[in-house]
This record gives C-alpha cells, structure tokens and sequence, in this order.
C-alpha cells in the first residue's frame, strides 16, 4: 500500500455483536432454510459463543461438552493455541501464496510430515476437503488402470458432489441426482460379492471406509487384507477413506493399520488435518499412480484445485501433526477411547433398550434394539411405526437440553448414536458423559416423564411429514 494510502473500514466484531443475534434468521433466508427449522424443532437452536477445546460456552456463558467435534473436524478441539499461533505466523509473514508458478516450501513440508506416518505410500495431492480427496482418488484409480468402475459398500459415505456421491451407499443422498459414475456397491465384509465384480474385468478400485461413519461398523477382522490381495490379483486399486476415521481418531494414525499387512494404494483424509480451521484434503497414493497421471509436462495440471496448497492450510496441517506428535495424541486416545468404551459397555446388561456399544478409539457407536418388558416394547413399537430412529433421537435430545452434551444419531432410520469428540477429551469428560447417559437411560426406563413425551411429538412429526 503506497503511503498515505487508507484501506477501507472493516470491524468484524462491530459486525457480529450488531448482527450476530440474527443468525438463524438470516440462515432460513439466504441459506438452508431447513436447517433452522430442523434446529427448532428438536431444540438445538441454540446460541454459542465462545469455545475452546472440547468445551463451548452458550450465549449465557454455560459450559457444553462437545462430543461431536464438527463431525471429526476439530481433532485437536476448537482453538488449539499451536494451531492458532501457526496461522497468526503465516499471515505475519505475508508469503507470496498461491502464485502458481512457483514451488512454495510448506506444501512440500506437509507432504513429507504426513507422508512419515504413511508407510507404502509415496506422494500426497492436496485440496479442499475430504469429498475431493475422494474425487481425486476415484480419478487417479480410473486413469492409472484405464478402467471405469469403482466398488464401494452398502451404506459408505465418501462425500456429496457427483464422483463420490457415485460411491455413496446410502439411497436417501443419492435420490434424485442421477444418473451418475458407473459404480457398484457391495456389502461390508463381502469378499465373495468383491470377487464375483472384480471377475469383470472393468473395474479401477475398491473404495472403503475401515470403520464406516454410518451406524459405526468396522470391517470384519482380515477384510482389509483380502480384499487387498484381491484387487491387486485382478490389476485393481485399493482406496482407503480415512477422511473421518485418520489422524489418531480410531487410536492409530490411521484406521487401517489395526490390520496387519494391509497397505493401500491410495488413501484419503480431510477433516483432523485442518486444526479446525482452514478446510483441507488429502489424497496420499504411490508413486506409480502419481506419475502415471502426470506423465509428462504437457499433464502437469490435468489435476489441480485452485485453492490446494494454499499457505494457510499447510500451515494448519503442520502444526496438527506436531501436536499430535508432540503430545502423544495416538496414545491418549487409546487410553480415552478405551475408557469411554468400557464404560458404556458396563451399562448394556443394566438396560434393556441399550443394544450394544462397538467401536475403535475415540469413534464410538452406541445401537439401541428392542426392550423385552411389555411396557417399553410397546413404546418402542409406537417410535419404529411412525420412523425408525426416533428413539435415538429421543436420547440425543435430553443430552443436549438437560445435560449440555452434543451428540448425534449415527445417520438417517438408525438407533445408533455415534460418539466422535475431539481427541484431547480427558477422564472428567469420559465420566460426564457417562453419568449424563446413565440417567437419560434411567428415564427412558421409567416408562414416562418428559423424554417419552418428546417421542409423542416426534411421532407425530414423523407421520404428518408421510
């Protein structure tokens, strides 16, 4: 800026406290307007304003846990102060970014970092979020075998725009937008089902998530490996998703390496690696598939994004590793997740709505199934006709209203509720959450009180939304 020069006036908290008591109107009029009206109706619209680690204070400064994490974004919690000072350096140093013509140290740096827990794999492509990491690895496998189809499992999730939505195993996100990429799905843990397609001949990769976000279900033990030496026995690729399941969350650096042997050709992560603040993607893969896609300098670009690699989000990424390395992130959620874990599942013989409580790490499922006293049997009967899934949602509620404790129901006519906080939750969060469970199952086995009121309203909503 030449001296003398002004820049245009611009006070983003003048803004927020003018403004900021608009936001959900402001939402149902400029964006989803079905979000604010979902938030309303089951109670969650509320106002948060502050937040730091696991924890996050509302608008009359009462503390919530967070055991959702933005949906596994925010890895290291909100607002790690090595992640915040990362990015307070990297706008400090005013770099020049994004040119385009040159080579910027920091994306190089992150790729060696993350490539130093990544063994078998060789080069990294980065981007913007874990939907085109996926789209980026569904392009290589097709490029790098000259085949068309990819394979995929009933009820995966790897992201909403077309390519990985092509991929996507539950029908409710498909509906509508087709037709798209010619992709077949398979049941988890099929092997069979796995080599009957693959005895085509057209298919490019196999694409999976170790332990899926949907309902909390890891592959079965060896399902990784086979399929593995299947694929690779018929000239494909395997594609490991670990946009939600990578970065320590399962209590490994990443989820497939609980499994002896298994070493993917092509991996995927997202989310963890942004600190929670600069949206990333990651698609780490071997060096024969990246150098068959740039093979020469005439295709230098037939693969890019215009925003991958920008400084911040490196800088990001390279102070999530060091903490991670630093503070043993790995090891505290082996010890946190299998607290958690063990907790739970103390209280399955204790109530006779809860089902089972499965998972890895710091990603946890807890499946509620029908009762077998009549009372509750027939309250639970009343929730499945109206819309499977009630009743978790039922649970979810009073979590949040009556105990501050974020959760969410594992995926759309599930009665699972799936626990991924941030990693660095400690005991006292382990042993709040339980004693706030406990008592949401002690109510709903009460037979009455607000909880199975709720229900009533929910029923109705459900039936009057047919």
């Amino acid at each position: 800026m030449s001296e003398g020069a002004t820049s245009g006036e611009f006070d983003l908290r003048a803004l927020l406290a003018e403004r900021g008591g608009e936001r959900y109107e402001l939402h149902a009029t400029y964006l989803n307007h079905q979000l604010p009206r979902m938030l309303r109706t089951i109670g969650f619209d509320k106002v948060y304003e502050r937040a730091e680690g696991a924890h996050f204070w509302d608008a009359d400064g009462v503390d919530h846990l967070d055991m959702l994490a933005g949906f596994g974004v925010m890895g290291l919690g909100r607002h790690h102060p090595v992640v915040r000072k990362a990015l307070h350096d990297v706008l400090d140093a005013q770099l020049a970014d994004l040119t385009r013509f040159d080579c910027q140290p920091l994306p190089g740096l992150l790729a060696e970092r993350l490539l130093s827990h990544s063994p078998h794999l060789d080069r990294v492509f980065f981007g913007n979020s874990g939907t085109e990491a996926v789209e980026t690895a569904l392009k290589f496998a097709r490029y790098a075998t000259g085949r068309p189809r990819v394979l995929y499992c009933d009820h995966a999730f790897h992201g909403l725009t077309t390519g990985s939505l092509s991929v996507n195993g539950e029908q409710g996100f498909r509906e509508g937008f087709d037709p798209l990429l010619p992709d077949t799905a398979i049941a988890l843990g099929d092997l069979e089902a796995l080599e009957r397609e693959l005895r085509r001949g057209d298919v490019a990769a196999f694409v999976v998530e170790p332990i899926q976000g949907k309902g909390v279900h890891e592959a079965p033990p060896g399902f990784l490996r086979a399929a593995q030496e299947l694929l690779h026995r018929h000239g494909a690729l395997l594609i490991v998703d670990e946009v939600q399941t990578g970065l320590g969350r399962t209590g490994d650096f990443y989820a497939y390496q609980h499994e002896p042997g298994v070493e993917p050709d092509l991996v995927c992560v997202a989310k963890a690696l942004s600190g929670g603040y600069v949206p990333v993607g990651a698609t780490l893969g071997k060096d024969w598939i990246f150098k068959k896609v740039y093979s020469s300098m005439d295709r230098v670009l037939v693969h890019s994004a215009s925003f991958g690699s920008n400084a911040q989000a490196m800088a990001a990424g390279l102070a999530v590793l060091s903490v991670m390395e630093s503070e043993d992130t790995v090891a505290h959620v082996r010890r946190t997740g299998g607290l958690l874990r063990s907790r739970l599942e103390e209280l399955v013989p204790r109530y006779e709505l809860l089902h089972e409580v499965r998972g890895r790490g710091l990603m946890i499922g807890i499946e509620f199934g029908r009762p077998s006293s009549l009372g509750l049997r027939g309250r639970w009967a009343m929730l499945q006709a109206a819309r499977k899934g009630l009743f978790a949602q039922m649970v979810v509620v009073p979590l949040l209203q009556r105990h501050r404790i974020l959760t969410q129901v594992s995926g759309d006519h599930l009665e699972v509720i799936k626990l991924i906080p941030p990693l660095v939750i400690d005991e006292a969060d382990v042993d709040r959450f339980v004693t706030a469970f406990t008592a949401v199952m002690d109510e709903a086995h009460g037979g009455g009180g607000l909880m199975w009121d709720f229900g009533k309203t929910l029923v109705k909503q459900a039936v009057a939304q047919r």
